[in-house]
């Protein structure tokens, strides 16, 4: 009895140290578990701003012909073109000179000119009309006056002004009044839109000179220069961009080989 009573105080010490320990090995290994619980992965091939930007409407500035890029052609009001043109780029002439032609269909008379030596730059448009920014729904109808016309920017170190007249009387038929081929309306009229004096009296001497060359009287009007309005981005280097269209296998391309010119996809 004596015995039992003497070892009950150190009973009680082992039971409490065994409990001690016993927790001790359960936050032990509580605490390994949460350690190796792994971490939240963030997904991050998801879409981001950068995947975002891609539907903006900056990054689609490159869009072809996007309604939102016509959109914003249409309404950018130009500058008449000058009679010369200060250039910057490293590859061209230090002063460019420009001529305004109208003769029929501007995709035609875009993809003749842009091939010649001497020119800088080819752009489609609208002239000598009574309305500002026309789109080309409103010039086809014929109510606003323009012509479909080109301004083209040459260097005059390589090709004259009366040189370009040359090719003006022999891309497009000068005897036939609002017309070329199957193109009909005033839109299609033969022009020759001057900008200084200079052109004037070389468009002039240049149609008498020629008139000779053609059986029907030329009825091409020769005029001053007024406000010029790009067309839609759609109409720019249409056949460069089109050559297997309809139109540009029918009209342009013949018209290119008979001016011994490079016809695109033949």
């Amino acid at each position: 009895m004596h015995v039992e009573q003497s070892l009950k105080p150190y009973m009680a010490f082992l039971v409490v140290a065994s409990v001690s320990v016993l927790l001790g090995i359960g936050i032990a290994a509580c605490n390994s578990n949460r350690k190796a619980h792994p971490t939240k992965i963030v997904d991050t091939t998801g879409p981001t701003s950068a995947d975002n930007a891609q539907s903006t409407p900056a990054a689609l500035a490159h869009g072809q012909g996007t309604e939102s890029s016509r959109t914003e052609k249409e309404s950018t009001p130009m500058k008449p073109a000058t009679d010369t043109v200060t250039n910057s780029g490293d590859d061209a002439p230090e002063k460019l000179e420009v001529a305004t032609f109208a003769a029929g269909c501007f995709w035609c008379v875009e993809a003749v000119l842009e091939q010649v030596e001497g020119v800088h730059d080819v752009e489609s448009g609208y002239t000598g009309g009574t309305t500002s920014r026309p789109t080309y729904k409103e010039v086809c109808s014929g109510t606003t006056g323009h012509a479909e016309a080109v301004r083209v920017h040459f260097d005059p170190s390589k090709i004259s002004y009366t040189e370009l007249l040359e090719w003006f009387w022999a891309l497009h038929d000068p005897t036939t009044p609002n017309r070329q081929g199957h193109d009909v309306g005033t839109q299609y009229r033969s022009a020759i839109f001057w900008h200084d004096e200079a052109q004037r009296a070389a468009a002039e001497t240049s149609k008498k000179a020629h008139a000779s060359e053609f059986a029907a009287p030329i009825v091409t009007e020769i005029t001053r220069a007024t406000e010029f309005w790009p067309a839609e981005i759609d109409h720019q280097d249409y056949y460069r961009l089109n050559p297997n269209a309809g139109y540009c296998r029918a009209i342009i391309a013949p018209k290119l080989m008979k001016l011994k010119l490079k016809s695109e996809g033949r």
